[in-house]
């Protein structure tokens, strides 16, 4: 047997390996699949274990594929085709590249190959695959809704004299004609970027909500911005550092230094990027709670790219921006230093500042970034939700309580209750577990704590 055949046989069904025992669509599809991702090869008459079973082939048979192929897919996928012999059977490879263009689609269905599978397209990650490949980005594209006169001029005139200064050159153009430089407008015409940057007055596409919170339910102060997002990122740090506490540290010298009960870094990091980064076209706002121990930053739109919450943390990925007009704009004025670090910055801005490391995740349509006040290894006593601060025993008690009340609550929805890290509420749940008090019931993503029938409080 070819050796080469046998390896990637014996290897399965991979990124770029589909096993399909005959010719159908389900052979299209996996060919769409991998031209929509990195390319890759269908192997015919071969079973999804391995074994050779081979196809029958007529004079006509592989022609009749590609016409089928041809006639199912848009832009038309044609195949490179290779018939082999093996143990007295025939194997047909078909094999595509990594399409330029994208995405391909079958019957007008996209699909991209994720690991050993192919999954259906959403609208939203076709529209980003095809701008990605046409090397643009929605916020390039013509604003229907709105005009130049939709514009501040002065608003222009400031961003022009903030790259001046950071530069320390001399931009020898009015401010429109400098915009079309920028393709901030496209024959002459206002793109969604330029209104995002510059809008006069009210932005019904950058609304973002802001609040104060003393429970889950209890808000105490609360901001609606719906500006230019320059401006939105002076105002939710304005916001957020009203709600800061100050702490004083004594060094020995003639005058205590300040510090802020968060780093401040760090937050100016966190809603650049979230300014920068959000999915504009999604009809959710941004939204931003602080809570006595945490302050957390939700955006609309999953990261972009395919990439995942872990290629982000450890840095395996290649920086792509769903807005590029808008990450460019901001990088002029210095405000993002270099693309696709931002994450890291973060990390090691807590990490210098004495703070346990932010939580980065994914939470249905969008993503979230979740900043924390408690020092790392820091003997931290145990506060419930009004902030008295009572020893371990009783934290484990009134976690008990908390379940008693609320069967089936998660480990996430216990957090809010207390105004401790999520590594002490996990050392009260293994308490409470170990001493047979409570289970935990259902799936792992789903499922939530109960207390054990013979409990009594």
């Amino acid at each position: 047997m070819n050796k080469t055949l046998q390896n990637i046989i014996s290897s399965g069904e991979n990124e770029t390996v589909e096993l399909k025992t005959s010719f159908s669509d389900e052979v299209i599809i996996s060919l769409v699949a991998f031209a929509n991702n990195k390319g890759g090869t269908v192997y015919i008459g071969v079973s999804d274990k391995g074994e050779i079973k081979g196809v029958k082939l007529g004079k006509e048979t592989i022609q009749k594929w590609i016409n089928e192929i041809k006639n199912k897919t848009a832009s038309v996928i044609i195949p490179e085709i290779e018939a082999i012999d093996e143990l007295g059977k025939t194997v047909v490879l078909m094999k595509v590249p990594a399409y330029p263009i994208k995405p391909i689609s079958i019957k007008g269905r996209c699909y991209k190959r994720k690991g050993n599978s192919n999954h259906l397209m959403s609208i939203e990650e076709i529209s980003n695959e095809h701008l990605r490949t046409i090397n643009t980005s929605w916020d390039f594209h013509i604003d229907p809704n709105h005009s130049i006169e939709n514009i501040s001029l002065d608003k222009v005139n400031r961003f022009i004299k903030k790259i001046e200064k950071r530069t320390e050159n001399n931009i020898p153009f009015p401010p429109f004609e400098f915009l079309s430089k920028m393709e901030m407008l496209r024959e002459e015409k206002l793109t969604f970027g330029a209104f995002l940057l510059f809008a006069t007055d009210y932005c019904p596409i950058s609304d973002l909500q802001i609040g104060r919170f003393k429970s889950d339910i209890t808000i105490i102060d609360s901001l609606s911005l719906n500006t230019d997002l320059f401006t939105e990122v002076d105002e939710i740090i304005a916001f957020i550092k009203k709600h800061l506490m100050v702490e004083y540290i004594i060094t020995g010298e003639p005058q205590r230094t300040e510090r802020f009960n968060y780093p401040l870094d760090a937050i100016r990091e966190i809603v650049i990027n979230m300014v920068v980064h959000r999915d504009y076209r999604n009809s959710s706002g941004s939204i931003i709670k602080i809570f006595d121990n945490r302050i957390e930053f939700y955006n609309p739109g999953k990261l972009f790219g395919g990439i995942t919450v872990q290629d982000l943390l450890t840095g395996s990925y290649t920086s792509q921006s769903r807005n590029k007009m808008i990450a460019k704009a901001f990088k002029e004025i210095g405000l993002i230093e270099r693309y696709g670090s931002g994450i890291h910055r973060i990390q090691k801005i807590c990490k210098e500042y004495g703070v346990i490391e932010p939580v980065f995740e994914e939470i249905g349509n969008g993503f979230q970034v979740i900043l924390f006040k408690d020092k790392i290894n820091e003997d931290v006593n145990v506060g419930v939700s009004v902030g008295v601060n009572v020893g371990v025993n009783v934290g484990v008690n009134d976690l008990l309580k908390i379940i008693t009340d609320n069967p089936g609550v998660n480990s996430k929805q216990l957090l809010m209750y207390f105004d401790v890290t999520d590594r002490t509420v996990e050392r009260w749940i293994k308490q409470l577990r170990e001493e047979n008090k409570i289970e935990f019931k259902g799936a792992p993503k789903t499922g939530g704590y109960f207390l054990i029938d013979n409990q009594k409080l």
